[in-house]
């Protein structure tokens, strides 16, 4: 199923992307052979799923795939997002790893953010990301995945993707990737179960 998504940005909105190449990050924390979920991902997959379970919904397996994928755009928005044009936070900088794209609110590039597993991972399915940036400094990483979960349970759209609801509920959530970095998050919800099981470090 293929449906087109918005982003939330809280306290600060952007509306640029740099298109320069992304740090030595990548090697460090999205592409070694240890990379594993930090304990702010570990925090949002959890409050993720506790909230679906209120709603009287089954938990999302968690994804080794979608998250690498999750994990390498938090560091490349965090690297690369800048002021100055349209594109949000669904972007992504120029780079020889994938696509780039300048995402903007009409959605013509949505096959941006549905190719992005296939082109970094071996996932076979769609992906489907949302996306929140906060600039506020939060005591402890709780009170951010809090914000963070909070302003999508806001947003219609998101509550419902998240949820299963309105234009989501034919949906059936086989996947899900998680990435905290920076004052970033986003999720990957994907169809497909994910033939990689989870990521190191899950703790569920």
């Amino acid at each position: 199923m293929r449906l087109m998504i918005f982003f939330l940005v809280c306290f600060l909105s952007f509306s640029g992307y740099s298109q320069s190449g992304p740090a030595d990050l990548w090697s460090d924390m999205a592409e070694a052979p240890s990379f594993r979920l930090n304990d702010a991902e570990n925090e949002l997959i959890s409050a993720v799923n506790n909230y679906r379970k209120k709603n009287k919904l089954d938990p999302i397996p968690v994804s080794a795939s979608l998250s690498l994928v999750a994990r390498l755009h938090v560091i490349d928005l965090s690297e690369n997002y800048r002021y100055g044009s349209n594109c949000n936070l669904h972007s992504w900088s120029a780079n020889p790893r994938w696509s780039s794209c300048c995402y903007t609110n009409d959605h013509r590039q949505a096959s941006c953010m549905w190719d992005k597993p296939r082109e970094l991972t071996g996932y076979p399915g769609d992906g489907y990301e949302i996306a929140f940036f906060s600039d506020e400094d939060y005591a402890v990483a709780s009170d951010f995945i809090e914000a963070a979960l909070d302003g999508w349970k806001s947003s219609r759209g998101h509550h419902d993707l998240i949820v299963n609801r309105g234009k989501w509920d034919t949906a059936a959530w086989k996947a899900m990737g998680v990435g905290v970095y920076k004052g970033f998050a986003v999720i990957w919800f994907g169809e497909v179960t994910d033939a990689k099981g989870a990521p190191a470090g899950y703790q569920p």
